[in-house]
């Protein structure tokens, strides 16, 4: 891929996420791609993102979504992002990198890496302590 494949792939992916088109992730992904996200309780196809994507919208409407930064090699593009919503009543800020394998400029494989511990807490109503402090 050329960068400028890299930096066009990147564009589209930033825009689908902020408009939530269904139709603008299906098209960056092959309909036997493969999502593995920390969220799901199972590996997502390509095929499903238009469904995904409608279930992300209405499961947090207030979702924001903004790109940091990406890099590439070869075929595979990361993407760092950061998020913000509101969820149960408390502000969640959430950073996560997606790591991409591509072909043809497609998806045919994205693994999310993002700590889902501050969710869990919010979501069971804990308060999420830090597991070592720095007291020196």
């Amino acid at each position: 891929m050329t960068d400028q494949d890299v930096q066009e792939f990147v564009t589209r992916f930033a825009a689908a996420w902020v408009s939530r088109d269904g139709e603008a992730f299906l098209a960056l992904w092959h309909p036997d791609g493969i999502l593995h996200w920390p969220l799901y309780d199972r590996p997502v196809m390509g095929k499903e993102f238009g469904r995904l994507t409608d279930f992300v919208r209405e499961a947090a409407p207030d979702l924001v979504w903004q790109l940091l930064d990406w890099t590439a090699r070869g075929d595979v593009v990361v993407i760092e992002w950061q998020t913000t919503r509101i969820f149960n009543g408390r502000r969640l800020d959430a950073r996560g990198v997606d790591k991409f394998r591509l072909r043809d400029g497609r998806v045919v494989e994205e693994r999310v890496y993002t700590d889902t511990a501050p969710l869990r807490a919010v979501r069971s109503g804990e308060q999420l302590e830090p597991l070592v402090r720095l007291d020196w």
